[in-house]
Protein backbone atom coordinates (compact mmCIF):
# COMPACT_ATOMS: atom_id res chain seq x y z
CA UNK A 1 0.00 0.00 0.00
CA UNK A 2 1.43 3.36 -1.02
CA UNK A 3 1.74 6.08 1.62
CA UNK A 4 -0.93 8.74 2.07
CA UNK A 5 0.37 12.24 2.76
CA UNK A 6 -1.83 15.12 3.84
CA UNK A 7 -0.59 18.69 3.53
CA UNK A 8 -2.69 21.47 5.06
CA UNK A 9 -2.28 25.06 6.04
CA UNK A 10 -4.10 28.34 5.83
CA UNK A 11 -4.55 30.17 2.55
CA UNK A 12 -1.37 32.09 1.85
CA UNK A 13 0.92 29.70 3.75
CA UNK A 14 2.53 28.52 0.51
CA UNK A 15 1.30 24.95 0.78
CA UNK A 16 0.28 24.70 -2.88
CA UNK A 17 3.64 26.09 -4.00
CA UNK A 18 5.48 23.57 -1.82
CA UNK A 19 3.30 20.69 -3.02
CA UNK A 20 3.84 21.62 -6.69
CA UNK A 21 7.58 21.85 -6.18
CA UNK A 22 7.66 18.53 -4.35
CA UNK A 23 5.76 16.86 -7.19
CA UNK A 24 7.92 18.50 -9.87
CA UNK A 25 11.29 17.81 -8.28
CA UNK A 26 10.89 14.53 -6.42
CA UNK A 27 11.91 11.19 -7.85
CA UNK A 28 9.38 9.42 -5.64
CA UNK A 29 6.47 7.50 -7.11
CA UNK A 30 3.72 9.87 -6.02
CA UNK A 31 0.31 10.93 -7.32
CA UNK A 32 -1.30 14.27 -6.56
CA UNK A 33 -4.86 13.58 -5.43
CA UNK A 34 -6.83 16.21 -7.32
CA UNK A 35 -9.62 17.58 -5.15
CA UNK A 36 -13.02 18.66 -6.42
CA UNK A 37 -14.49 22.07 -5.69
CA UNK A 38 -17.52 24.15 -6.48
CA UNK A 39 -15.55 27.40 -6.51
CA UNK A 40 -14.76 29.12 -9.78
CA UNK A 41 -11.36 28.50 -11.36
CA UNK A 42 -8.73 31.18 -10.78
CA UNK A 43 -6.76 32.58 -13.68
CA UNK A 44 -4.56 29.85 -15.14
CA UNK A 45 -6.25 26.94 -13.34
CA UNK A 46 -7.30 23.98 -15.46
CA UNK A 47 -10.05 21.48 -14.72
CA UNK A 48 -8.58 18.17 -13.61
CA UNK A 49 -5.15 19.67 -12.88
CA UNK A 50 -5.45 21.94 -9.84
CA UNK A 51 -9.04 20.88 -9.11
CA UNK A 52 -12.01 19.16 -10.64
CA UNK A 53 -14.37 22.13 -10.99
CA UNK A 54 -17.89 20.84 -10.46
CA UNK A 55 -21.30 22.46 -10.08
CA UNK A 56 -22.94 22.34 -6.66
CA UNK A 57 -25.56 19.76 -7.81
CA UNK A 58 -22.83 17.53 -9.30
CA UNK A 59 -20.73 17.74 -6.11
CA UNK A 60 -23.69 17.04 -3.82
CA UNK A 61 -24.78 14.06 -5.94
CA UNK A 62 -21.30 12.49 -5.65
CA UNK A 63 -21.11 13.33 -1.94
CA UNK A 64 -24.48 11.70 -1.30
CA UNK A 65 -23.34 8.62 -3.26
CA UNK A 66 -20.36 8.26 -0.89
CA UNK A 67 -17.75 8.93 -3.58
CA UNK A 68 -15.49 11.11 -1.38
CA UNK A 69 -12.65 10.17 0.96
CA UNK A 70 -13.30 13.52 2.63
CA UNK A 71 -15.28 16.65 1.95
CA UNK A 72 -16.04 19.98 3.62
CA UNK A 73 -17.59 23.34 3.02
CA UNK A 74 -14.85 25.98 3.14
CA UNK A 75 -14.92 29.69 2.27
CA UNK A 76 -18.52 29.26 1.08
CA UNK A 77 -17.71 26.46 -1.40
CA UNK A 78 -17.59 22.67 -1.33
CA UNK A 79 -14.21 20.94 -1.47
CA UNK A 80 -13.51 17.22 -1.36
CA UNK A 81 -11.23 14.39 -2.42
CA UNK A 82 -12.84 11.75 -4.63
CA UNK A 83 -11.87 8.26 -3.46
CA UNK A 84 -10.95 7.53 -7.09
CA UNK A 85 -8.01 9.94 -6.67
CA UNK A 86 -6.60 7.93 -3.76
CA UNK A 87 -7.54 4.25 -3.45
CA UNK A 88 -6.48 2.86 -6.85
CA UNK A 89 -3.07 4.52 -6.62
CA UNK A 90 -2.33 3.41 -3.07
CA UNK A 91 -3.38 -0.15 -3.91
CA UNK A 92 -0.69 -0.15 -6.65
CA UNK A 93 1.96 1.03 -4.16
CA UNK A 94 1.96 4.62 -5.36
CA UNK A 95 2.10 7.37 -2.75
CA UNK A 96 -0.76 9.87 -2.78
CA UNK A 97 -0.35 13.48 -1.72
CA UNK A 98 -3.42 15.49 -0.72
CA UNK A 99 -3.49 19.29 -0.37
CA UNK A 100 -6.59 19.63 1.82
CA UNK A 101 -7.94 21.78 4.63
CA UNK A 102 -8.15 21.03 8.35
CA UNK A 103 -11.75 19.76 8.15
CA UNK A 104 -10.79 17.29 5.44
CA UNK A 105 -7.73 16.14 7.37
CA UNK A 106 -9.88 15.27 10.39
CA UNK A 107 -11.97 12.97 8.19
CA UNK A 108 -8.88 11.37 6.61
CA UNK A 109 -7.36 10.82 10.06
CA UNK A 110 -10.40 8.72 11.03
CA UNK A 111 -10.50 6.52 7.91
CA UNK A 112 -6.72 6.44 7.26
CA UNK A 113 -4.91 6.81 10.60
CA UNK A 114 -1.63 5.81 8.95
CA UNK A 115 -1.60 9.00 6.85
CA UNK A 116 1.38 11.27 7.43
CA UNK A 117 0.28 14.85 8.00
CA UNK A 118 2.15 18.13 7.53
CA UNK A 119 0.82 21.55 8.47
CA UNK A 120 2.38 24.50 6.58
CA UNK A 121 2.42 27.88 8.31
CA UNK A 122 4.28 31.15 8.54
CA UNK A 123 5.91 32.33 11.76
CA UNK A 124 3.85 35.48 11.74
CA UNK A 125 0.16 36.06 10.93
CA UNK A 126 0.94 39.44 9.31
CA UNK A 127 3.06 37.66 6.67
CA UNK A 128 0.12 35.41 5.88
CA UNK A 129 -2.20 38.38 5.44
CA UNK A 130 0.35 40.16 3.26
CA UNK A 131 0.62 37.13 0.97
CA UNK A 132 -3.16 36.88 0.62
CA UNK A 133 -3.49 40.57 -0.21
CA UNK A 134 -0.69 40.31 -2.78
CA UNK A 135 -2.66 37.64 -4.69
CA UNK A 136 -5.45 40.10 -5.60
CA UNK A 137 -7.80 37.13 -6.09
CA UNK A 138 -10.57 38.05 -3.61
CA UNK A 139 -12.58 41.07 -2.65
CA UNK A 140 -12.20 42.40 0.91
CA UNK A 141 -15.11 40.35 2.31
CA UNK A 142 -13.68 37.10 0.90
CA UNK A 143 -10.22 38.05 2.15
CA UNK A 144 -11.54 38.66 5.67
CA UNK A 145 -13.32 35.28 5.57
CA UNK A 146 -10.04 33.60 4.61
CA UNK A 147 -8.20 35.39 7.43
CA UNK A 148 -10.83 34.31 9.97
CA UNK A 149 -10.54 30.73 8.70
CA UNK A 150 -6.74 30.96 8.85
CA UNK A 151 -6.86 31.79 12.56
CA UNK A 152 -9.10 28.77 13.20
CA UNK A 153 -6.83 26.49 11.14
CA UNK A 154 -3.68 27.71 12.91
CA UNK A 155 -5.28 26.81 16.25
CA UNK A 156 -5.45 23.18 15.05
CA UNK A 157 -1.89 22.86 13.73
CA UNK A 158 -0.89 20.81 16.79
CA UNK A 159 -3.08 17.92 15.52
CA UNK A 160 -0.67 17.25 12.65
CA UNK A 161 2.35 14.93 12.74
CA UNK A 162 4.65 17.71 11.52
CA UNK A 163 4.65 21.49 11.20
CA UNK A 164 6.76 23.25 8.59
CA UNK A 165 7.39 26.98 8.86
CA UNK A 166 7.35 28.53 5.40
CA UNK A 167 9.09 31.85 5.90
CA UNK A 168 11.75 30.74 3.41
CA UNK A 169 10.63 28.50 0.54
CA UNK A 170 13.95 26.64 0.19
CA UNK A 171 14.13 25.81 3.90
CA UNK A 172 10.49 24.69 4.00
CA UNK A 173 10.95 22.55 0.89
CA UNK A 174 13.99 20.82 2.36
CA UNK A 175 12.12 20.16 5.62
CA UNK A 176 9.30 18.50 3.68
CA UNK A 177 11.79 16.30 1.81
CA UNK A 178 13.35 15.20 5.11
CA UNK A 179 9.93 14.36 6.56
CA UNK A 180 8.74 12.42 3.52
CA UNK A 181 11.97 10.73 2.43
CA UNK A 182 11.63 7.70 4.74
CA UNK A 183 8.19 6.90 3.25
CA UNK A 184 9.75 6.20 -0.14
CA UNK A 185 12.75 3.97 0.67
Amino acid sequence: MGPLIVVSGPAGSGKSTLVRRLLDESTWLIHFGVSATTRRPRLGEKDGVQYHFWSVPEFVKKKDAGEFLEWAQVHGNYYGTPSSEVTPYREKGVGVLLDIDVQGYKQVKVCCPEAVSIFIRTTDFAALEQRLRARHTEDEAALQRRLTNARAELAQAHEYDHQVINDDLETAFNQMRVILGPLFV
